[in-house]
């Protein structure tokens, strides 16, 4: 379960993650289970105001990226099936922040990203 928590001028998201997933992910075993409490998680802080700017829109993306990834780690280069999780577990990381967020000018951002990769 993500949570979205507005404070002052100043708001944070957390990145969590599905359990499962993250599991999987990690451990490179298939049937891994958990909760989303188990779930790996990073806070991103941002401001309101940085959205205002292409500038703060573009450096809070990269930085939900860099949680994405230290969430859900690298797997073997050796093991197909873990690295196409891992691809999976930070693109919905990803895309639920982005989506907790709500900011046009994000979400238009990381479509384009999405789409040409």
């Amino acid at each position: 379960m993500s949570s979205f928590t507005p404070a002052g001028s100043r708001a944070k998201f957390t990145l969590l993650l599905l359990g499962s997933l993250a599991g999987v992910a990690a451990a490179g075993a298939a049937g891994a289970a958990g909760t989303d409490s188990d779930a790996p998680s990073v806070i991103v802080k941002y401001s309101e105001t940085s959205l205002a700017t292409n500038g703060g829109v573009n450096d809070l993306y990269r930085r939900i990226t860099v949680a994405a990834r230290q969430v859900c780690p690298a797997a073997s280069i050796r093991d197909l099936v873990a690295q196409q999780q891992v691809a999976q577990c930070r693109e919905q990381a990803i895309a639920r922040a982005i989506s907790q967020i709500g900011n046009p000018q994000l979400a238009a951002l990381h479509a384009n990203h999405a789409k040409n990769g």
